[in-house]
């Protein structure tokens, strides 16, 4: 097979964003739109991997290594337009031979699927463009075709005649050719007589004008969603939750009410399980089998074991597990914990830095006192224990295997196997107290 690269343009500062961050660093899912497109182009297995920055190279390196190991950059000092953008990763790629693949960083939802068939197709021709019909072309640049049905230019809308302005096949700016013909072309590519940049486009005219076999590969419109204001960043969330909702449902998730459901890039859902309405999924979540997760839950960084139920109202932080079969019920917020199988804490409690044996019962009210306000330390509750309702467990401490703590109590020590932990002050009764400080109650007869 041929070698492939694969070169992402990630150089643009999204001025239209209005946003002091990167463009390619906002995101779709939970994750920065770069991060969707080097997830396309790893799935494609490419020999060599360049992303083009321009002056936030150091912030996009540092936020990307949140997402795994980083592909090589290469900066574009100044910007001069896409061909200029391309022509800077000449020295990098000098002494590679095959193809290459030009993708977008804020251009996420292109599918590997198509860029395979880009491939194929290029393998038979000179160079490959990947294109789309639209019923709205609007500003879009337009294919045209010569009457063999080869590519003979990419016209942008603000240069293109009335007539070409009526083409509904536009440009992705994705892009398949060898290297060696790539580098030759940019190199007679002139820069605009406006804008003074260089634009990759113009390769096409240049190709055929030679003589060369420039096709067409046609996609569906929304792989070609590309951002660059914060409307245009909100339809592409809205397409992503779109997708992520559908791929849910038929791989055998059921969700009770789609819309209202909310996916991050990554997150995990098998066939069988329940998710009701208006649930967040933050990143890093798996949901197995037969789980449900009920309204008003948020998840983050967790994973919820076959048979588990969450919620309503609860919310999962990261680094926790639900267990098998165990429930984490109505306002309970859970914070790297693990409850263990058929555990339960049904409501409104808080467990941070703990782990909660098999079969035990935290009562309402329960609280893990896990931070000193310099440290966080670890609450260990074993198996079959019951911790009665309005506990307040201060970490470190240990309660063993079925123990008890009374309700009400401040646990300070460890609680050994099957004890009751009993810790708070004996009631006293003042005997007409109340009647005479609200002044307004009568006194009963002693």
């Amino acid at each position: 097979m041929t070698p492939m690269a694969i070169v992402i343009l990630a150089a643009g500062s999204g001025t239209r964003m209005k946003s002091p961050q990167p463009k390619v660093l906002h995101e779709v899912g939970g994750a920065p739109l770069l991060h969707h497109v080097l997830a396309t182009a790893r799935q494609f297995n490419p020999d060599r991997l360049l992303v083009v920055t321009g002056e936030h190279t150091e912030p996009i390196k540092e936020r990307m290594r949140e997402f795994g190991p980083l592909p090589e950059f290469i900066r574009q000092n100044k910007p001069l337009g896409t061909g200029h953008a391309v022509a800077a990763a000449r020295e990098q790629l000098a002494n590679f031979t095959g193809n290459v693949i030009i993708l977008y960083g804020d251009a996420p939802f292109v599918r590997n699927d198509t860029l395979k068939e880009l491939a194929t197709l290029k393998e038979n021709v000179d160079l490959a463009i990947l294109g789309f019909e639209t019923k709205n072309p609007s500003a879009y640049g337009r294919l045209v075709l010569d009457e063999r049905g080869e590519l003979a230019k990419i016209v942008e809308f603000k240069d293109a005649t009335d007539v070409e302005k009526r083409i509904t096949l536009c440009n992705s700016g994705v892009v398949s050719i060898s290297i060696e013909l790539l580098f030759e072309l940019l190199g007679q590519v002139r820069p605009n007589p406006v804008t003074d940049e260089y634009y990759l486009t113009d390769i096409v005219a240049i190709a055929h004008a030679r003589g060369l076999h420039c096709h067409v590969k046609s996609c569906n419109e929304c792989e070609t969603v590309g951002i660059n204001s914060p409307t245009e960043l909100s339809v592409a969330e809205d397409l992503f939750q779109e997708n992520s909702r559908r791929n849910a449902i038929d791989a055998g998730a059921t969700l009770l009410a789609p819309d209202t459901i909310y996916f991050s890039y990554d997150t995990k859902l098998s066939p069988g399980c329940i998710i009701e309405p208006y649930v967040i999924f933050g990143n890093q979540v798996r949901v197995e089998s037969e789980a449900r997760i009920c309204s008003f839950s948020h998840l983050c960084g967790c994973s919820i074991e076959t048979g588990a139920t969450v919620g309503p109202f609860a919310r999962i932080r990261p680094n926790s597990t639900v267990g098998r079969g165990s429930k984490v019920g109505n306002f309970v917020e859970l914070k790297e914990a693990i409850l263990e199988h058929r555990a339960k804490a049904n409501h409104l409690s808080y467990l941070g830095n703990t782990r909660i044996g098999e079969n035990t019962n935290i009562g309402a009210g329960t609280i893990t006192c896990n931070y000193n306000g310099k440290t966080k330390h670890k609450t260990d509750i074993g198996k079959d224990a019951f911790i009665g309702s309005n506990s307040t467990l201060i970490a470190p401490v240990e309660i063993g295997d079925s123990a008890m703590t009374a309700a009400g109590s401040t646990i300070t020590s460890d609680v050994p196997h099957g004890a009751l932990g009993v810790s708070r002050a004996r009631q006293s009764i003042i005997k007409g107290f109340a009647a005479r400080f609200f002044g307004n109650l009568k006194t009963s007869k002693e």
